[in-house]
């Protein structure tokens, strides 16, 4: 999920921008530096039904060790009614996930930077708990000059420590590579998020999908080169944004992936896109987000960052 209403806006999950923005650092350590240095970044996210989640992050800086950055994060899946095996209300229970996440960074060269996250996660499901500790890597070379930056990140590489039933459950491990270049003359931002590197084909398999012939009654299989764009698409997400002051900016994605495994062929629908604007007031950056997951609704995300030093 992503984590802040940037993110959300521009599509994805992380993203390869080193403007001092202390809500990216959480998905990618390697923005952990001095230009974000006794910065904080609360977000909240209305998902579907009544689940919720969000995050709090506070970056500071030490001369000689590095940046570091703290971020405790939670989701909230709601209330829950109990009942036993024949149906009858016993009460109400309440599930949540949340993870306490210590970041590193550092920029070992001008222009080339590191940082790692080490996450510890708990997971409460009423009579049941599971937890487990997972690893960031990441390295960003950016080159100002020229307004551009690209992150090699490994993420979610970790394993369980607790188990829900005894069966040990996968990571969500990913490997990602992320570009960002802004126009000199231009007030203008593009992003892109290539993901699972590691594993090519990542689309989901529904049989509802198959089409027949009406003759034959034979399967009707796809074009090779179709296959090849399809699966190719699916690892690649856009992002623009569009900031005509530093107070203020307009961003858009496209998640071709999302689009394919939630669309609706029946109704034409945005599911795929994403929008949001941020904007300043003072010492606060208010940002807000809405992505379009399905027909059944659309996340909103609110991000409010500030820096320490600003009021100092």
């Amino acid at each position: 999920m992503p984590n802040s209403s940037r993110l959300t806006a521009l599509g994805g999950n992380m993203a390869s921008i080193n403007d001092g923005d202390i809500s990216l650092v959480l998905t990618n350590p390697s923005l952990i530096n001095d230009s974000v240095d006794k910065g904080i970044a609360i977000n909240y996210t209305n998902y579907f039904s009544d689940i919720n989640y969000g995050f709090l992050t506070y970056s500071h800086t030490f001369e000689k060790v590095g940046s570091f950055a703290g971020s405790l994060q939670y989701l909230n899946y709601g209330n829950f009614t109990q009942t036993d095996y024949y149906g009858n209300v016993l009460g109400e229970f309440n599930s949540y996930d949340m993870a306490v996440t210590i970041g590193w960074g550092r920029v070992l060269h001008p222009g080339f930077s590191i940082g790692a996250n080490v996450k510890f996660i708990y997971s409460d499901l009423n009579d049941v708990s599971a937890s487990g500790i997972g690893v960031d890597v990441a390295g960003t070379y950016f080159n100002d000059e020229n307004f551009f930056s690209t992150t090699l990140a490994i993420r979610n590489a970790g394993r369980q420590i607790k188990t829900y039933n005894g069966i040990s459950e996968p990571f969500p491990f990913d490997m990602q590579l992320a570009f960002s270049k802004r126009f000199e003359h231009v007030p203008l931002r593009f992003s892109a998020l290539i993901h699972h590197l590691h594993k090519w084909d990542i689309c989901y398999f529904n049989p509802e999908d198959i089409q027949y012939d009406p003759i034959s009654g034979l399967p009707i299989e796809e074009r090779k080169i179709s296959v090849f764009g399809d699966k190719l698409m699916r690892h690649i997400i856009f992002g623009a944004e569009f900031a005509p002051s530093r107070s203020l900016s307009f961003r858009i994605g496209y998640n071709y992936q999302r689009r394919k495994e939630l669309t609706v062929a029946s109704r034409l629908s945005t599911v795929g896109l994403s929008w949001g604007f941020g904007f300043r007031i003072k010492y606060f950056y208010l940002s807000y987000a809405r992505s379009a997951y399905h027909l059944a609704g659309s996340p909103n995300v609110i991000t409010i960052t500030t820096n320490i030093n600003d009021f100092l």
